[in-house]
């Protein structure tokens, strides 16, 4: 599978393990040409995150919505000095103005993992969320590309394509499940387990964003590198826990905030690119897809101009991803078979 190539000249590079990084200083970048919209800017994932975004060199404004807080973060945010032009949007009459003309939309919106929380624990809260930023995108960007962080992804994704079609402007290719976070501790975890450079890592992981649906393809470690079972079988289950990792040991001050935020912000840059129309850029996302029997399945995408315009199939695999494949299977079908049926038939949340 194909490496993203880099052309981005943004103090702090937020891109694909295989672009080398650079020191996070703050300098001044290009002006951009896009607007991307970010819905839960104020929360543990959307404060970092739109500082991350106001660094990106693709970015010409940021706006930023929430339902509180949301006028201190963009001043706060408007001093530092890069060419970002950013707005902050305070309640729900306030939305339309965030979401006008925007490119991307990036929804961190919702509540945030406690201990002994699962991602399926939110969904109650979260769904309804999502649903009626959903609808409201509809009516106000209907060509943006979303990009998708509230949990469980594996259920929101769903919820935003069904209100999406619903309102007659659904574009299978603009609605991503952002599963980046996934594939940066694989490739940090593997890197730390080999001795290896962590910047010249890539795994591919596939399936979902939950539990076991996160599969990490180490049989295609790029660089090649050898497991046994053993290890094989350890690092997929730390990949797979790897958020109840970081609840617990914030011992219920907040989840894996940070590194979703520095996730996402790789995410939407390689969206940006591609939006650009720059080739070969690739990331992992969680989108409609025909590499299984599900209607819906993260693997790496190619991003272009029109969003996910290509799904890559899984590779050859080895027995022990074959195996993951096939226990996934059923857990994620329920997990997207809760979010078509939320979708159809449950209220959209009374405030967002």
């Amino acid at each position: 599978m194909a490496p993203s190539t880099a052309s981005s000249t943004s103090a702090l590079s937020c891109r694909r393990s295989t672009v080398s990084r650079r020191s996070a200083v703050i300098t001044e970048a290009k002006a951009g040409a896009r607007k991307v919209a970010l819905l839960g800017a104020a929360g543990g994932i959307g404060q970092p995150l739109a500082l991350l975004l106001k660094m990106q060199p693709y970015v010409a404004e940021l706006a930023l919505y929430d339902i509180a807080n949301t006028v201190g973060v963009a001043a706060d945010l408007s001093h530092c000095n890069t060419s970002v032009q950013v707005t902050g949007h305070t309640g729900e009459e306030n939305l339309p103005a965030c979401l006008k003309d925007a490119d991307v939309v990036v929804i961190p919106a919702g509540v945030p993992r406690k201990p002994g929380m699962t991602r399926d624990d939110l969904f109650n809260i979260n769904a309804g969320i999502v649903k009626k930023l959903a609808e409201k995108i509809a009516v106000h960007c209907p060509q943006a590309v979303i990009a998708i962080i509230s949990n469980p992804v594996n259920s929101t994704v769903p919820i935003t394509a069904e209100v999406m079609k619903a309102a007659g402007v659904y574009d299978k290719r603009k609605v991503l499940g952002v599963t980046t976070l996934d594939v940066v501790r694989a490739n940090t975890f593997v890197a730390e387990a080999k001795g290896l450079a962590v910047q010249d890592v890539d795994v591919p992981v596939v399936g979902g964003h939950a539990g076991i649906t996160i599969l990490p393809l180490l049989s295609q470690t790029n660089p090649t590198v050898s497991f046994t079972d053993d290890e094989m079988a350890k690092l997929t289950d730390r990949i797979q826990n790897a958020g109840t990792e970081v609840v617990e040991a914030k011992a219920g001050a907040g989840s894996a905030t940070l590194s979703m935020a520095y996730a996402a912000a790789r995410f939407s840059e390689s969206v940006l690119r591609g939006l650009e129309g720059e080739p070969d850029v690739y990331e992992a996302a969680f989108v409609e897809s025909t590499v299984t029997e599900l209607p819906y399945f993260a693997t790496k995408v190619r991003l272009g101009p029109n969003g996910a315009e290509e799904v890559l199939p899984l590779g050859k695999l080895a027995p022990i991803e074959e195996k993951g494949v096939q226990e996934l299977i059923p857990v994620l079908k329920k997990n997207i078979d809760t979010g078509i049926e939320f979708a159809n038939t449950k209220p959209a949340a009374a405030k967002v």
